[in-house]
């Protein structure tokens, strides 16, 4: 009886999922198109002219292709704005990396009576508005004399990414074996050793997948950057945009232009690093 039962059953879930497979297709596909079609206009429309998106259609093809936008907005100092944006990325990550990652391991595999006090003290972190921490944020780096410069982004960017950072990485490390730790200790090997030798290389794609989260985040990121900057020479990407959009407020092609150039950098970083970033995404949901 009980086996009938059971053939039953996987006669009703191989008879139910080809269904199940193309309302997952279905969905999949508007997910696509709700996706694209913001980007494909985007594109499509900054190499138009000024007047032709209006004359003809925002989903017209251009008539040629005019590339007097770009080429206005790469001699207008965007090189400038894309440098400040790379420095301050690169110099967060890093120091969100690391700094996530050494707090994780001891949270991940030390027993101490502190533990989980500390880690739920990082959690709540989470829930903290980040804009209410701008004037007081504005005040101290006018203090000790960051405000107006690229520097001053990299403190509030690491602060506020360190919560879902430990996180996530808390969660990766404990689905790294611990007999791995337990036979560099026998042969051994210091603390130290085996997180910057062993731990470290294994939690790579986590690594990459808050690399690419964090870095999208940090790249788009406009309220600090307005509020801790003012003269062109510090600013960043986003407020190249705003910059722009100012300057070509009638010159709608111009400001999708800005913001092709803007977002490219990111889709680059993510064509190269996606295969990490679905590792580390689907890392620890299969074990045994």
């Amino acid at each position: 009886m009980v086996k009938n039962d059971n053939t039953e059953q996987e006669y009703k879930l191989k008879k139910s999922r080809p269904a199940v497979w193309v309302f997952m297709w279905i969905m999949a596909i508007i997910w696509l198109i709700i996706a694209i079609v913001p980007f494909f206009f985007m594109v499509l429309n900054s190499f138009k002219g000024q007047f032709e998106m209006l004359m003809n259609g925002i989903f017209s093809m251009p008539e040629q292709l005019y590339l007097d936008n770009y080429a206005e907005i790469l001699s207008g100092g965007f090189f400038r704005y894309l440098l400040n944006s790379v420095i301050v990325l690169v110099v967060s990550l890093v120091i969100l990396l690391f700094i996530s990652a050494m707090a994780a391991y001891p949270l991940s595999r030390f027993k101490f009576k502190l533990n989980q006090p500390i880690y739920a003290l990082i959690i709540a972190c989470m829930s903290i508005p980040m804009h209410i921490t701008l004037i007081p944020i504005f005040k101290m780096m006018n203090k000790i004399g960051l405000y107006d410069s690229i520097w001053a982004l990299i403190g509030p960017y690491v602060a506020f990414a360190i919560p879902i950072s430990v996180f996530i990485l808390t969660a990766f490390m404990k689905g790294i074996p611990v007999e791995i730790e337990e036979s560099a200790a026998i042969d051994g090997c210091s603390k130290y050793k085996i997180f910057f030798s062993m731990i470290l290389p294994l939690s790579t794609p986590g690594l990459s997948t808050l690399a690419i989260y964090n870095g999208v985040t940090m790249w788009n990121e406009f309220s600090f950057s307005y509020t801790l900057t003012q003269s062109a020479s510090a600013r960043t990407l986003p407020l190249a945009v705003w910059d722009f959009q100012g300057q070509y407020s009638m010159n709608t092609p111009m400001i999708m232009a800005v913001l092709t150039l803007t977002v490219l950098p990111m889709i680059i970083l993510y064509v190269i690093m996606q295969d990490k970033l679905i590792k580390g995404m689907t890392a620890g949901t299969v074990k045994g």
